[in-house]
This record gives structure tokens, C-alpha cells and sequence, in this order.
């Protein structure tokens, strides 16, 4: 019986990831048709350019943005006092802030779609999962100055 449930729950957990990445490619794209860069190159650019190393290094920012924010609204940080979960939020909202923002800067400026060398595959994945991260961080960060209301520590 516990076997049956284990493979239920981890069936679950695979499903809810597969859906989970269906939706964050769906914004993708949704961004990429928003910005009008959806037409894939007539040839393609290989290789590392400069404007791939910025959507890239935004989306990982974006990527710690929501990770870090991830570990404040579940208060696995909380061990090294109250005042680290709040600056962990806000850590994750303005890692997630800034991502976001470069991720719509670089669609903004580009001049092609996927394949072009401008990154813009990178940047709009890094402006999804910038406002993720913001997201994420606002909702910790709420969740950390009602507890320290509660708590009688907010002055």
C-alpha cells in the first residue's frame, strides 16, 4: 500500500513539472509574439554573442531571483533569525525585478527572432521568470512582515 502511494505522489510531482514547463514555454512564446521577435531566423547564428550572454545572465539572475524568494516563503532561512527571511525575500524580489527588466529590455531592442544571435529566446525567458521571482519575493516578504506584526516585532 505505502508503494502504490509513493508512486502516486511522485507520478504527481512529474505531472505538476510537465505542466509547469507547458505553461513557462507557453509565456515564452506568448512573450515572443508580444515583442514580435516569434519568426525564427532565415539563418541561423551559432555561438556565443554578446546580447545572448546578457538574456542568459538575466535569466539566471531571474533563476536565483525566484530560488532564493522560493527559500524565504518556505522560511528555510528562518534558522539564522526572522530579519534573514525578510532580506531574503527582498533579495528574491529585486533579483527578480531587475531580470524582468533586462529580459524585456533585451526583446525590446532586438531586431530578429530565434536563432539571430540576439538572445531573445533568453530574454523573454528571463522576463517570465523575473516576474515569477517578483512575485514570489512579494509573497514572502508579505508573509514575513505579517508574522513579525504578530509577533509584536514591527515598529
Amino acid at each position: 500500500m505505502k508503494h502504490a502511494l509513493a508512486m502516486k505522489h511522485a507520478f504527481a510531482i512529474v505531472l505538476a513539472a510537465v505542466a509547469a514547463a507547458a505553461v513557462f514555454a507557453g509565456l515564452v512564446h506568448a512573450v515572443l509574439v508580444a515583442g514580435h521577435v516569434s519568426e525564427p531566423a532565415a539563418s541561423t547564428v551559432y555561438g556565443l554573442t554578446t546580447r545572448r550572454l546578457w538574456a542568459t545572465s538575466a535569466a539566471l539572475m531571474a533563476l536565483v531571483g525566484v530560488a532564493v524568494g522560493g527559500l524565504a516563503l518556505t522560511r528555510r532561512v528562518s534558522r539564522f533569525g526572522t530579519a534573514s527571511v525578510r532580506r531574503a525575500a527582498i533579495l528574491g524580489l529585486v533579483l527578480g525585478l531587475f531580470a524582468a527588466l533586462n529580459g524585456v529590455l533585451n526583446v525590446a531592442v532586438a531586431n530578429g527572432g530565434p536563432g539571430t544571435g540576439n538572445g531573445v529566446v533568453g530574454g523573454a525567458a528571463a522576463f517570465v521568470l523575473g516576474l515569477i521571482g517578483v512575485a514570489i519575493g512579494g509573497l514572502a516578504l508579505m508573509r514575513s512582515g505579517r508574522a513579525a506584526f504578530k509577533a509584536g516585532r514591527m515598529t
